[in-house]
């Protein structure tokens, strides 16, 4: 492992030049013990965050990163998340990822890059942030690059690549927030599970601007509705297989959360994960899914072709009132799913330890589901996740942690982490963008 943040990064062909030449020399008895799932192996930072250069080497098991605020341990666990589709959870504009230093140059420079062990083979993954100089008259624009294995690939390419579960502090507002936290959530598991939906998430995106453009440009000027038979045919076709691949996810998530969830609180709770798309068919009055339905719906059970032609209907239904409101009020865009405690809606009624509680479970039943659908064991990264809560739970968690193939925590105290023989973690402290190891527990 190297350190430190002083001096300035070498130029960008430098350091990858550099960066192969040590790849090919690495003793090769290192990997020849590595054998089962994915995992880290080593990581490269430069100009990411408050780290101007960082090569670290990670192993099996648990990695703690300790420090005070504001040292860069989120930023560690956000670089590594940053590996698995090139999105941060954290940043308001990827423009605040790259060093301050760094942007005192021109074009201004961050990177990432990763190898990791793939059952008996190596993967190198690289994404460069790019901040190119302006035009006259307007904005430095940013790019990304994205190179696996040296070859450069489009960043839709990267899901599947890498898989990371992260939580932060800040997803507690999946539960107590609006539905766009929820269907952000739910869209970034099912991104790294399936990287055909995120092809469907971007085709829907575009299908829905462009009918939304017909409808205010309807609403303004008025002209033929039958316009809208085309986009209504994509439209439907797209939600249709969004809908579906979001409500079997949430069933399988649940299936997993559920006892990770009743562990988590001493046998005190059950969670329940509801899915509330936007067109209900217990709403409508004809056909098979118009009949009135009881209780919650079980959309996992209903077929993708009666989830289109529901919706279809509903979008006939409606076309006066989402002329005159000029956008589109069906859809999974507007989308949401609840969750129940003991049958207790937690956005309304949960208190700050339930609601951690569960987010806890959901994070937790993410790493299980990744690993079913992909059949790897994704890195679970956890930030501040023992701050609060009380002394059984975190052992409950640690308990729970301990049976990730490769997980990294953070937090401000050592004291925080529950005595236990069974874990000899590795330890890392962190302070103004440097690294160094520490003795175990």
């Amino acid at each position: 492992m190297s350190y430190g943040r002083g001096g300035r990064s070498d130029p960008l062909e430098r350091v990858t030049q550099r960066f192969q030449h040590r790849v090919l020399r690495r003793d090769s008895d290192r990997y020849a013990r590595i054998r089962g799932p994915m995992y880290l192996t080593h990581l490269s930072l430069t100009n990411f965050r408050n780290f101007v250069r960082l090569e670290s080497d990670f192993l099996h098991g648990l990695t703690i990163l300790v420090g005070a605020n504001a040292q860069g341990k989120t930023s560690l666990l956000e670089a590594i998340y940053f590996l698995a589709g090139a999105g941060s959870p954290h940043a308001r504009s990827e423009r605040e990822l790259i060093n301050f230093l760094a942007l005192r140059e021109s074009p201004s420079v961050a990177r990432v890059v990763a190898e990791l062990h793939r059952r008996d083979r190596l993967q190198r993954i690289e994404i460069r942030l790019i901040l190119e100089p302006p035009e006259p008259g307007s904005e430095p624009r940013l790019r990304k690059e994205v190179l696996l294995n040296g070859v450069k690939r489009r960043v839709g390419d990267l899901p599947g690549v890498f898989n990371a579960v992260m939580f932060l502090p800040q997803d507690m507002r999946v539960i107590e927030g609006s539905p766009g936290e929820r269907r952000r959530f739910l869209d970034g598991a099912l991104t790294q599970a399936d990287p055909v939906y995120s092809g469907t998430l971007a085709d829907y995106t575009k299908v829905l601007a462009q009918r939304n453009a017909l409808l205010k440009q309807l609403q303004d000027h008025g002209a033929d509705n039958g316009q809208l038979s085309f986009w209504d045919e994509q439209l439907v076709s797209l939600a249709a297989t969004t809908i579906r691949a979001r409500a079997v996810a949430m069933r399988e998530l649940e299936g997993l959360a559920g006892p990770i969830h009743l562990k988590l609180s001493r046998g005190k709770e059950s969670l329940r994960l509801q899915y509330q798309p936007a067109c209900r068919p217990a709403e409508r009055a004809d056909g098979q899914l118009g009949l009135p339905l009881p209780g919650p719906i079980d959309w996992a059970g209903i077929s993708r072709e009666a989830i289109r032609n529901d919706l279809y209907q509903a979008l006939l239904d409606t076309r006066a009132e989402e002329i005159a409101r000029g956008l589109t009020i069906l859809g999974p865009h507007r989308d949401d799913f609840s969750f129940l405690a003991n049958g207790l809606d937690l956005r309304q009624y949960g208190s700050r330890g339930q609601n951690r509680t569960a987010m806890l479970a959901l994070k937790l039943a993410e790493v299980d589901w990744l690993r079913q659908r992909t059949g790897e064991q994704p890195v679970l990264l956890l930030d501040e996740v023992l701050a609060e809560l009380d002394v059984e739970r975190r052992q409950d968690l640690m308990a729970r942690v301990a049976t990730a193939h490769q997980a990294v925590m953070t937090a401000a105290d050592l004291e925080m982490f529950p005595d236990s023989s069974d874990q000899s973690p590795t330890i890392w402290q962190i302070q103004a963008g440097t690294v160094r190891p520490m003795a175990s527990l």
